[in-house]
């Protein structure tokens, strides 16, 4: 009896093969053909009737009923019995679709083994002496792999070795390069930039016409101005423009001590004075203080707002929140932009006939000097543009307005000498229109009435500058001073001349 405990087949006698040989059990696989009657020819083997046509599981359970070519059987040693590597000849296979499993494991068989293929070794696992054969493919009896040649004894301790040496030789190096590394660090000879000697201190070399020349020049003559009040405290900045402590400034940075209040300046050194007030003009938004106790102070030089142009680079100095000593740098935005800045923001008195800048100007930097690159202030820093509405300070955004130092000038002059400035004045009250400004009003005795216009005249140009709003036609009239004569020109082309007046404020 074989392991499947079925009766040998006997060789003359071949089992036939179940008529569902080759069937699954669900019908999702196909049916295989079924093998041929003893004696009758091998449909697949094309021969004339000759035992042998074989059909071999795949591996995966059920096969099919028939192999491929690809696959040649190997001979036999027992005619009829096929030996499967077991303990000896004459194992046997269990009888066609017994369903007993396959003695290498795959699965059950569907096709007893057929007679006994032609003597002779094949020349290769895959091919017989006729070439592929066609049938089940295994090992032969006793088939044994090639041994795997094993390598030379000692070789990998060889190699082995060479590796530590290799390891050896590269912890060798490694620590004679770091041995020489930090003897090399430490050896006094090499060059070291701790042990090079401190340079001399050099006096500023700043190009003529430079930011930082112009800086050299104006910082010490800039200071802070601190004010208290029984209010608060407020900050802003000045230049000095005598050496005995005359400063200038903007009228709001001071007004809240004209009721009362404590001024201070601080110096670029960092001394400190005490401060009055000489006279300040609302409308202009300019102011002059006195600091007390002070001599020998460096001044600076004034110069002409009226040569500047758009597009010339200028410099702001000043004390931007409570820093005192910023210089920032830019350019002029624009020239005769009308502004109300400081005094009294209701009244047409306020607006300025102002320079615009983008350097940065920031609360702080009120009254301090615009520089043109010759190092002379040709405007003092007034006001800026912030879009902000919340409750938070507003700053730069790089939209800063200057009073002109023409215009400034005369005031300043005015305040030194009497404490009463004047305000240049047309004798009108305006509104905008369309076509520009509307006289809405005239003052009795004024330089408008004297010139005959009348109320409802609307005024389209002064002198060579066009009037397309109110405003700017109260910054056209700021820009002069008391006494200049100038063309008015009006919407129905009628031109008048007009002698400007000057009314005391302050």
């Amino acid at each position: 009896m074989t392991e499947s405990n079925q009766p040998a087949p006997q060789p003359e006698e071949p089992t036939s093969v179940p008529t569902s040989a080759g069937q699954t059990d669900s019908g999702a696989r196909e049916q295989g053909p079924s093998l041929p009657e003893p004696g009758q020819p091998d449909p697949l083997q094309g021969g004339s009737g000759q035992a042998g046509a074989t059909h071999v599981p795949a591996g995966l359970g059920d096969v099919p009923a028939s192999f491929t070519s690809a696959q040649p059987q190997v001979p036999s040693p027992d005619a009829g019995q096929t030996q499967l590597g077991g303990p000896g000849p004459g194992q046997q296979l269990p009888p066609s679709g017994s369903g007993q499993p396959h003695p290498l494991g795959l699965g059950a068989t569907t096709a007893q083994f057929g007679a006994e293929q032609p003597a002779g070794p094949p020349s290769s696992p895959f091919a017989g002496p006729q070439g592929p054969q066609t049938g089940q493919y295994y090992l032969p009896p006793g088939f044994q792999p090639p041994p795997v040649p094993q390598r030379p004894k000692g070789r990998g301790k060889v190699v082995a070795g060479v590796a530590a040496l290799v390891l050896i030789v590269g912890g060798l190096s490694g620590g004679l390069g770091g041995y020489l590394g930090y003897t090399f660090a430490n050896d006094s000879s090499s060059v070291s930039s701790l042990d090079s000697p401190r340079p001399a201190s050099q006096a500023s070399n700043a190009p003529a016409g430079s930011v930082e020349d112009v800086a050299n020049k104006l910082l010490p003559s800039v200071v802070q101005i601190q004010v208290t009040t029984r209010s608060g405290a407020g900050e802003g900045s000045g230049f000095i423009i005598s050496g005995n402590g005359q400063i200038v400034t903007n009228n709001h940075v001071i007004e809240g001590a004209a009721s009362g209040g404590d001024i201070k300046v601080v110096f670029q050194d960092g001394k400190t004075a005490t401060a009055k007030i000489l006279g300040r003009d609302p409308s202009s938004d300019i102011a002059v203080i006195q600091a007390d106790g002070v001599s020998n102070l460096p001044v600076v030089q004034l110069g002409n707002s009226g040569d500047m142009k758009t597009g010339q680079a200028v410099v702001a100095i000043g004390s931007p929140f409570e820093l005192s000593g910023t210089v920032t740098s830019g350019i002029v935005s624009s020239v005769n932009r009308p502004v109300s800045a400081g005094g009294d923001r209701n009244s047409q008195a306020t607006v300025l006939n102002a320079i615009q800048t983008d350097a940065a100007i920031n609360p702080g930097n009120s009254g301090g000097p615009l520089v043109n690159m010759q190092g002379q202030v040709v405007g003092i820093n007034s006001a800026i543009y912030s879009p902000s509405q919340g409750q938070g300070q507003a700053g730069s955004v790089g939209i800063g307005f200057a009073i002109p130092m023409d215009q400034a000038r005369r005031t300043i002059d005015e305040i030194v000498k009497s404490g009463k400035p004047k305000q240049t004045v047309l004798g009108v009250k305006v509104e905008s229109t369309e076509q520009g400004a509307k006289i809405s009003e005239i003052t009795g005795g004024g330089a408008a009435e004297k010139a005959g216009l009348k109320a409802g005249d609307v005024i389209t140009k002064f002198g060579d500058r066009r009037i397309d709003e109110s405003d700017t036609l109260v910054a056209a009239v700021r820009s002069k001073a008391p006494g200049d004569k100038v063309t008015i020109t009006l919407s129905d082309n009628r031109t008048v001349e007009a002698t400007l007046d000057g009314v005391e404020v302050g």
